[in-house]
């Protein structure tokens, strides 16, 4: 990519040297066939070029688009990944609780029914 970059900044340049270059007497001279040809076949050249460059940069960006989406679909699979890890750790500690609280009760209810009960004392008058 750097390359590309720098090529087309030297084209720009040079073409702007060109462009200011001063213009030649106004001769009105005929071009030969053989030059009007070469200058066809290097605007061909030119137009070619272009084109590579223009498809080698679109397939570069695809590339970059297609790594990032890539990179975005695993963070996504990770974020989903964590986010059930923490249900899963969720549900873990209610069923703990739920089963410390089962405990707690069930001993309370083998406190109770061991214990006898006690007559209610009638109040002295």
């Amino acid at each position: 990519m750097k390359n590309v970059l720098a090529a087309l900044t030297v084209a720009l340049f040079a073409s702007a040297a060109f462009a200011q270059a001063p213009a030649p007497a106004a001769k009105t001279e005929v071009k030969p066939a053989a030059a009007v040809k070469a200058d066809a076949k290097v605007a061909a050249a030119d137009v070619k070029a272009d084109a590579k460059v223009a498809k080698t940069e679109v397939k570069a960006d695809a590339k970059v688009a297609k790594t990032e989406a890539k990179a975005d679909a695993k963070v996504a699979a990770a974020e989903v990944k964590a986010d059930a890890a923490e249900v899963k750790a969720d549900a873990k500690a209610a069923k703990t609780k739920a089963k410390h609280k089962a405990v707690k009760a069930k001993a309370k209810a083998e406190v109770a029914a061991a214990t006898p009960a006690t007559p209610a004392t009638p109040a002295a008058k």
